[in-house]
């Protein structure tokens, strides 16, 4: 059925989201608590894909996903994640527990030992209690959940329809589904690292070339107890097994996949897994699911092009070693959800998007160098090993494992906004209230928050024009008497804050209201 608007279905979206993987799910429900009435999620498979990908989420991502009110909802899905670690830690599939080593994480293979790590550093001092540097959930367990959460938001999600074009114009976007179209006012591709919104908008997609060929399974294996468990190097590659039984990596040197994306055969694994463990008995007898994976990696120059937008993968690809590709996809949503509501509804000016591209890309860029260091650690070649046993011994001291640890976790990013406080730009610390409440439990409905710590009217005042999109809280923090005021953003970072003693708290306010908070008046 086609309206008289030319829409489709009757209906005109304020946003189509391409891709229902845990970004463009997450994106979504940003996009509704945000204030966007009607979005579309569309996604070419019919059912959540089951294909082992990414196997956890780091502080920020927990402590998104908790400010959000998920976290029962995901450590739910945990606990039967850690029945199966524990049945790998009591011997299962051969493994003797004693010798399986600590795990705190890994830098390319190495693993960390927790009790070499020293928590006590400026960067853990208001860490959210319940996040800690992350959580053990695969990719699979977090894409029902939040599907479940999108749905109850009410957005629309459309599976087994495939986007095969789009145009756009002065007034919106175009998108073609199957032979159907529907309009909106912006298109986002979260359609992964061969994304057709990134291809068909023509955003340039430079980086490096891939080296390696990977193997990421769960398979069922005869002879595994001649596997080491963990991260191990040999004269080939690299290999892991564990955390849990049947689950197996490798990465070659070689060359990269004549073809990525053909189903991995219990042939191909069997032979990578002889090749790198030298287990010439090893079996595969079957596979559940597999993957290949290489180091390519690159990164959109620009996240935004007219009314197209990307994220998570279609943004940027790189090798999965130290797990950060779903993290980094779920804080490119966490970031543009808010921004982009506030513009399709009219609340605040196109210039807000700027800012999704100049805060995203550097934690992007970073993410990519991370990824290639890792693999240049990697290698087999004697120079390569060489420096690896340099920064095995680094690994191994308390600075070191410190070092990689609060790096893997996430917990060093923050953005560099306007205002000389040291928490502006950080993601806000969840302080205990006098009422009882912490600050995360205040961001569920996903609006921004002015925390006067003070009862200072004035404060208040400046909030009034806002009463329609912004929370305001007066309350008391003992535990930080020193701190007077923050503004928090509805992701979660600091855009304002001021210190109790300061002669004039305000100051700063009105600007970073009006930069965050949208246009007093406008529509809402």
């Amino acid at each position: 059925m086609t309206t008289t608007d030319g829409t489709e279905h009757g209906t005109r979206y304020d946003v189509v989201v391409a891709g229902a993987g845990p970004v463009g799910l997450f994106l979504a429900g940003e996009l509704r608590l945000g204030g966007a009435s009607r979005v579309l999620v569309v996604e070419r498979l019919t059912e959540v894909d089951e294909t082992i990908k990414a196997g956890w989420i780091n502080n920020p991502s927990v402590v998104a996903l908790n400010r959000r009110g998920l976290l029962p909802e995901l450590t739910a899905a945990r606990e039967a994640v850690r029945e199966r670690l524990r049945a790998f830690r009591d011997g299962e599939d051969g493994v003797d527990a004693a010798e399986r080593p600590r795990f705190a994480g890994h830098f390319a293979g190495i693993m960390l030992d927790p009790e070499r790590f020293d928590g006590s550093g400026p960067e853990w001092a208001d860490v959210d209690p319940a996040a800690g540097p992350g959580l053990v959930l695969p990719q699979a367990e977090l894409e029902r959940v939040l599907g479940r959460w999108a749905e109850r938001l009410g957005v629309e999600v459309r599976r087994g329809v495939e986007l095969t074009g789009f145009t756009e114009d002065g007034a919106g976007v175009a998108v073609h589904l199957d032979g159907q179209t529907v309009h909106t006012d912006r298109l986002v591709g979260c359609d992964g690292g061969r994304s057709t919104v990134r291809r068909l908008a023509g955003f340039e997609f430079p980086g490096t070339a891939p080296e390696i060929t990977g193997y990421q399974a769960l398979a069922e294996l005869r002879g595994a107890e001649r596997l080491k468990a963990g991260w191990n190097t040999t004269d080939v590659g690299t290999y892991a097994h564990g955390p849990f039984p049947g689950r197996v990596v490798t990465v070659e040197f070689d060359s990269p996949p004549a073809d990525r994306y053909a189903p991995v055969t219990a042939e191909e694994l069997e032979a990578s897994l002889r090749r790198v463990s030298g287990v010439p008995e090893l079996s595969v007898t079957g596979v559940r699911t597999a993957t290949r994976f290489t180091d390519n990696a690159r990164q959109a120059t620009e996240y935004r092009r007219g009314r197209v937008l990307l994220a998570g993968d279609a943004a940027h690809v790189h090798s999965p070693f130290g797990g950060q590709g779903l993290n980094l996809g779920l804080g490119d949503a966490l970031n543009l959800g808010w921004k982009l509501a506030a513009v399709v509804r009219g609340r605040a000016p196109e210039s807000l998007l700027d800012t999704y591209t100049a805060e995203r890309h550097p934690v992007g860029a970073w993410v990519l160098d991370w990824t290639r260091a890792q693999i240049a650690l990697m290698r087999p070649d004697r120079h390569a090993r060489a420096l690896r046993r340099v920064v095995e011994d680094l690994a191994g001291s308390s600075a070191g494992t410190t070092y990689l640890v609060n790096r893997v976790s996430g917990v060093w990013q923050r953005y560099d906004l306007p205002g000389g406080h040291p928490l502006t730009g950080a993601s806000a610390p969840d302080l205990p209230l006098s009422d009882g409440t912490r600050l995360g439990e205040h961001l569920r409905t996903g609006r921004p928050l002015l925390l006067d710590l003070t009862g200072f009217p004035a404060l208040r005042a400046l909030a009034a024009p806002y009463a329609d999109r912004l929370t305001v809280l007066t309350a008391t923090c003992p535990a930080r008497p020193a701190l007077g005021a923050l503004l928090v953003r509805p992701d979660g970072f600091v855009a304002w804050a001021a210190d109790a003693d300061g002669e004039a708290k305000e100051d700063g306010l009105t600007a970073a209201l009006e930069r965050w908070v949208g246009t007093a008046g406008a529509t809402a």
